[in-house]
């Protein structure tokens, strides 16, 4: 029961997260006027961002791992086989897409920010359409995957 409550905790923060940088981050960048003010908000936000994705996916999937072990002593594992290799295929494409996002895109940018390099508008703008486009295809992975969960919980 309280691996139930904390997948469910991670997986709020986990979306609440990537709703965030989709729909208050990412349009807020467009309203702040001076490039300078643009890549200290960026660059905190990322900061706090980073570490709550990767901390809640984290505990996604340690949790998903320990609700699998039930599912399998709970004897309907072999009947289920089939959502579940589904589910697992949509989490680890997640995962990846998910680490590209924060380490790959987010977390260089961070870096550079605090290590004083020049950051010219334009690549701020590739930078935050980067974001963009990644975060689009995670909120719909993330969707399908929350609904073969909840198909594997019926």
């Amino acid at each position: 029961m309280l691996t139930s409550w904390l997948h469910l905790s991670a997986l709020v923060a986990y979306v609440g997260a990537i709703v965030g940088l989709a729909f208050v981050l990412l349009p807020t960048l467009g309203a702040v006027e001076s490039h300078e003010a643009r890549l200290n908000l960026l660059a905190r936000s990322l900061k706090f961002y980073n570490p709550l994705q990767c901390g809640a996916l984290g505990i996604l999937v340690l949790t998903g791992a320990i609700q699998v072990t039930d599912l399998k002593a709970g004897g309907s594992f072999a009947k289920e086989i089939a959502m579940l290799g589904l589910k697992l295929l949509l989490a680890f494409v997640l995962i990846l897409l998910s680490t590209y996002q924060s380490m790959g895109v987010a977390l260089r940018f961070v870096r550079r920010c605090e290590s004083g390099d020049p950051i010219a508008p334009e690549e701020l703008q590739a930078l935050a359409r980067r974001l963009k486009n990644s975060t689009i295809p995670l909120l719909f992975l993330a969707a399908v995957t929350i609904w073969t969960g909840m198909q594997l919980r019926r």
